[in-house]
């Protein structure tokens, strides 16, 4: 079996590997078919910038600078590869979901873009407010920490953020929550 040393889709991977990564296409005894897609993540952070986003490499073709990393398994490999789409596609013989699925989070960070743009009023206690699809959205500050704060119409949230930036994410990543679960 072929070993690499990554720990979950989530974290990123470790720069040492046991094989060699410039091009595992032309490697014996790594399987070009029968991968798994088991996620597709976007590694840029909310709010994070372009020139601050640190891009991975295709473990498959060696083709950097990927922001939308699929992670598929086999079951021939011990550990998850992290490919761009066209590996993936190539991997899993699926050449709809791997796009589709990268497609969704392309448009997710499109709406949160835009959505960082939107111009929230100024109540008369201060606090930011934004009326969107219906629901009232309320960014406050909390006197006792002196950070701000989300309400999602009446849904008061309990994390605290140190700048309004963080809060505006925070209530985006909340609606995207509830829409998710069908609560909006």
């Amino acid at each position: 079996m072929l070993s690499v040393s990554i720990k979950t889709h989530r974290e990123r991977p470790n720069k040492k590997t046991e094989i060699q990564m410039s091009n595992l296409w032309k490697q014996s005894g790594v399987p070009h078919k029968g991968w798994t897609l088991v996620d597709v993540i976007d590694i840029r952070e909310d709010g994070q910038s372009e020139d601050d986003t640190s891009y991975e490499s295709c473990m498959m073709c060696g083709n950097e600078k990927i922001r939308y990393v699929h992670i598929v398994t086999h079951d021939e490999i011990d550990e998850e590869f992290r490919v761009g789409c066209i590996c993936a596609e190539n991997m899993t013989n699926d050449y709809v979901n791997p796009k589709r699925l990268e497609r969704e989070l392309r448009n997710k960070a499109t709406k949160r873009r835009t959505w960082l743009k939107k111009e929230w009023k100024v109540n008369q206690n201060g606090n930011r407010y934004l009326n969107y699809h219906d629901h009232h959205l309320l960014i406050y500050k909390d006197k006792k920490s002196d950070k701000y704060k989300v309400k999602i119409g009446e849904i008061f949230g309990n994390k605290k953020f140190d700048t309004i930036q963080e809060a505006k994410n925070a209530a985006f990543n909340g609606i995207s929550y509830l829409k998710d679960h069908d609560q909006w």
